[in-house]
């Protein structure tokens, strides 16, 4: 390997003052002394990850003044993607059982939206289904039993750490997963594609740019076609690509739902997001000062969809269709008029605020059409999904 060359890609910012990482920073340092330079991916797995100090093994309460999620904004998002999973069952053949398999699934909320509704307006597609939650963090995965109680004590649900080896019916589908993901990040620099670790020097941390430590990245670029400019810097998530090989060699027969942020190659990698899409999010602030604070502050970059449908294909997954977030709730909403939407009794004025909720995940400047929704399938002929009735 050649001598490192120290240069910051991303500006230096400030963020509130405490709470700075102390304790995971002392780790990381502690490492990068004694071994040298890490790549970025490295970095942000132990900052988002690591079992004790890491952003995503914190209890939830401390994490949810960071940012916001669909889930979070009303119960509908939930509903539709029941509707959705209902309609995937039915083409299937009505299997007993289908596994609806929730990767990244958090404390249960989803779940439990998901869950409640199907209990509730659709009680044959409830009785089939084994919902499993799948979550790597033991902190988030020891709230499911509360927030899911109702639906363990039928047998209708259980979690663990890891998708399962075997599904032969069912639908793996995330929601907001991907995108936190370890990543790698690139840069062309003097006409050579430079992979960004993070050493350790003056008493903070820095970013150094090396070869890359595995011709994998290299790979995933040519594979996409994909050449970046001079100058260029970028991110390549293997993580993702091992993510969705590992779905399509799980699932026998049936779907793989991924709805995230991001964008298809060749918008992902253009002149537009010459500086990569990598930010870091704390107190509802964004930053580009992603080496700060580690374990404090959350670590997102957009997720390439072109990726997941070439990796996705090696292990038999095949593109049902891409749309925005947008466009696959109103598909489903629009059937019964966004019905959904309302809980029974409810008053005009409660109505009234469910719209203007809806409005937000649906409208073109919130959250519906930066959001995109990507279905693969396998074992099954070109099936029609009411979500990409828009595609």
């Amino acid at each position: 390997m050649q001598s490192p060359t120290a240069r910051r890609v991303t500006p230096e910012t400030r963020l509130t003052e405490g709470a700075r990482g102390e304790r995971l920073s002392a780790l990381l340092a502690a490492r990068i002394r004694a071994g040298g330079p890490i790549p970025f991916a490295e970095f942000m797995r132990e900052c988002l990850y690591h079992p004790e100090h890491g952003y995503y093994s914190r209890r939830a309460a401390r994490r949810r003044g960071d940012y916001y999620t669909s889930v979070d904004v009303h119960a509908i998002f939930g509903r539709l993607i029941t509707r959705q999973l209902a309609e995937m069952w039915e083409l299937l053949g009505s299997p007993q059982p289908f596994l609806a398999v929730e990767s990244g699934a958090g404390v249960g909320r989803l779940a439990a939206n998901i869950l409640d509704f199907a209990a509730r307006e659709l009680p044959a597609f409830y009785a089939a289904t084994e919902y499993i939650a799948v979550e790597h963090s033991a902190v988030r995965r020891s709230e499911h039993a509360n927030a899911l109680a109702s639906h363990v004590s039928k047998s209708r649900v259980s979690s663990c750490a890891e998708i399962p080896e075997e599904i032969p019916n069912g639908c793996i589908f995330s929601n907001e997963l991907l995108d936190a993901l370890p990543t790698h990040r690139v840069v062309i620099d003097r006409g050579q594609l430079r992979e960004v670790y993070v050493g350790f020097e003056g008493g903070k941390f820095i970013e150094v740019l090396l070869e890359p430590h595995t011709p994998a990245i290299e790979q995933y670029f040519r594979e996409q076609g994909i050449a970046l400019p001079e100058g260029q810097q970028a991110e390549a998530c293997l993580d993702a690509c091992g993510w969705i090989e590992n779905a399509g060699r799980a699932l026998g027969r049936g779907f793989v739902m991924t709805i995230d942020y991001g964008q298809e190659a060749r918008a992902l990698y253009d002149e537009r997001h010459n500086r990569g899409t990598l930010l870091a999010y704390r107190d509802h602030r964004i930053t580009e000062n992603v080496l700060d604070a580690p374990g404090e502050q959350d670590l997102t970059s957009h997720v390439n969809f072109t990726a997941l449908q070439v990796w996705g294909c090696r292990t038999g997954l095949q593109r049902t269709g891409l749309v925005t977030q947008s466009q696959f709730l109103v598909a489903l909403g629009k059937a019964n008029e966004f019905a959904d939407l309302y809980e029974p009794g409810q008053s005009e004025v409660e109505k009234l605020r469910a719209r203007l909720l809806l409005k937000n995940l649906i409208h073109p400047e919130g959250l519906g059409e930066k959001f995109q929704v990507l279905i693969q399938h396998k074992g099954i002929e070109n099936p029609r999904l009411t979500g990409l009735s828009g595609y």
